[in-house]
């Protein structure tokens, strides 16, 4: 007698022909209540593609097969090229496309932020590593109004919904994507410590750069905001690939990192050996002038990081709704179910927090909110990026773990999103980092001390959980003796403080009330799983279960 091996059993399908936004109801909520539910109807196309059997396949490929760096042509010219898999373009194509670059900084719609963040959300899914030059972009714009003739000349490209890759002059490009290169080897996140030189020239805010950069994202992009020292002190410039007469910039490619997490997309370290480049801002300003691009990019960290997070636990809640173990489904088991539920509150506390941000941009310039929306946005962008992508590694962690050994292996997509959760707690800034701008912000703007009691203050009352967490913070805040040693500490509580806020006034009654047991409360223990009796597990889990179109 011999056996069949050509069919599978009790082997979960993949998770295709989902919808990653409609199927998201943390996100769907939360686009709701920040924007309209029209909003969250136009993205339907968006999250049906990025659900699709072809964008998952083209996610697997595009890391299968890295980027490669082609230094010289095939007649000995230096070219410095970095060249992509098909896959890798089908999904920057669809991204710009879909305007998640910089699209709304020249909209005049209401929501524009909003459902450029749930877009973002939604669509990294996908495939996470060319999420990197598509918030580059985004975080460009911003900074590039320091100066009105180099805005007006880049914004519209960066802007533009077409994916037009290669290095040639802006005049001649359809679109447009942009880089940054801050850090040196010898200063990291100190970027004060920068040897890079500007030399002016003859003409006025035109300067060449030398010196080496150490991390520079995305170099295969058309421009990049850099930090140098010039004579003036530190400041930013905008370097161009090509120049205007179509010659390519002195800019060369040394390597491109070998990452921990994805393979798709190209880091590098780059020589700047008398490259041409036009000063951004006022000379020895340039940590204040590339500031919004880090507050921009800080909220794409948030909103990657929240995106692994709904993707893990996706994968995690489907696996299990489909894998029998034990005399039945996973997903029946108590125990498993405590896990899930876990993974699916923690996500939609990231969700609700992240859109809340970009509503936050959205309304920055509103008469009557846009001061308090600019103070929460200054202290809330470091806390959420602190505590959400810190958040993030464990989250992946033990969704993994719910695939048992399926999930340890490359095609479920699970070892990508574990080697990928660490990144966005690193980029832009540690945790130390962010923790300390924190102290930074409250300690010089006491504004957003103001903005971040008014905003956990609207949930205040509702619960009593809640309320004494939001109690403890502020005696640690009227402790100043030893803020910097308990940074850490500190920002981790505002940041659930301010899930909590947002859980409790908006989200159903079992998320906010598992929240607040768990996060808020004494007797947490900090691993998943560990939901208190009583908690409504089969309601969580079933929220957060995808659920296939048709």
């Amino acid at each position: 007698m011999t056996t069949d091996n050509r069919v599978s059993t009790n082997q979960p399908p993949p998770l295709v022909g989902h919808n990653t936004v409609l199927t998201d109801r943390a996100l769907v909520d939360a686009v709701t209540r920040h924007a309209s539910a029209e909003v969250v109807g136009e993205l339907a196309g968006l999250g049906e593609v990025a659900g699709s059997e072809e964008a998952r396949e083209h996610g697997l490929l595009a890391n299968r097969y890295p980027p490669e760096l082609a230094a010289y042509d095939r007649y000995g010219n230096r070219v410095d090229e970095v060249r992509f898999h098909p896959s890798w373009h089908w999904l920057m194509e669809r991204a710009v496309g879909y305007g998640l670059q910089a699209a709304p900084w020249v909209s005049d719609e209401r929501f524009a932020h909003v459902r450029r963040a749930a877009g973002f959300l939604a669509w990294s899914q996908t495939e996470p590593g060319h999420g990197c030059p598509i918030s580059m972009t985004y975080a460009a714009v911003p900074a590039l109004a320091a100066d009105e003739r180099i805005a007006k000349e880049w914004t519209p490209l960066l802007a533009a919904r077409s994916y037009d890759f290669g290095v040639r002059p802006v005049a001649d490009k359809a679109g447009a994507l942009a880089g940054m290169g801050m850090t040196e080897k010898q200063g990291g996140s100190d970027v004060r410590a920068n040897l890079t030189e500007a030399r002016p020239t003859e003409v006025d805010g035109e300067h060449t750069l030398h010196g080496h950069k150490w991390f520079t994202s995305a170099p295969m992009n058309d421009l990049f905001l850099v930090l140098a020292q010039a004579p003036g002190g530190l400041s930013c410039f905008v370097l161009p690939r090509a120049l205007p007469d179509g010659s390519r910039n002195r800019l060369s490619v040394v390597r491109l990192k070998d990452k921990l997490g994805n393979r798709s997309n190209a880091s590098a370290e780059i020589e700047l050996d008398g490259a041409w480049a036009q000063r951004l801002g006022d000379e020895g300003r340039g940590v204040r002038t590339i500031i919004e691009m880090v507050a921009a990019t800080r909220l794409d960290c948030v909103l990657g990081s929240a995106s692994l997070m709904r993707r893990a636990v996706a994968e995690a809640s489907w696996h299990v709704a489909h894998r029998s173990a034990f005399g039945g489904l996973l997903a029946d088991k108590p125990l498993m179910q405590n896990v899930i539920a876990d993974l699916a509150v923690e996500s939609e506390a990231a969700t609700a927090l992240a859109i809340r941000l970009a509503s936050a941009v959205d309304r920055a310039d509103d008469p009557a909110e846009g001061a308090h929306e600019r103070a929460l946005r200054r202290i809330a962008l470091p806390l959420a990026k602190y505590w959400v992508c810190k958040r993030a590694p464990m989250m992946v962690a033990e969704a993994l773990e719910c695939l048992g050994g399926n999930g340890y292996v490359e095609e479920s997509g699970m070892p990508l999103l574990y080697r990928e959760a660490p990144l966005n707690s690193v980029w832009e800034g540690s945790g130390n980092v962010n923790a300390l701008d924190v102290l930074r912000a409250l300690s010089r703007e006491p504004e957003v001390v103001n903005a971040w009691i008014v905003e956990v203050g609207r949930a205040r009352g509702e619960d009593p959980r809640l309320d004494r967490a939001v109690d403890r913070v502020l005696e640690a805040l009227a402790d100043t003796s030893a803020l910097e040693a308990g940074a850490r500490r500190l920002a981790g509580a505002m940041a659930a403080c301010l899930q909590g806020a947002l859980l409790v006034q908006h989200a159903p009654a079992e998320v906010a009330d598992a929240f607040c047991a768990s996060r808020l409360g004494a007797e947490y223990g900090g691993t998943m799983g560990m939901l208190p009796r009583g908690t409504d597990l089969a309601a969580l889990v079933e929220r957060t279960t995808p659920t296939l179109a048709g």
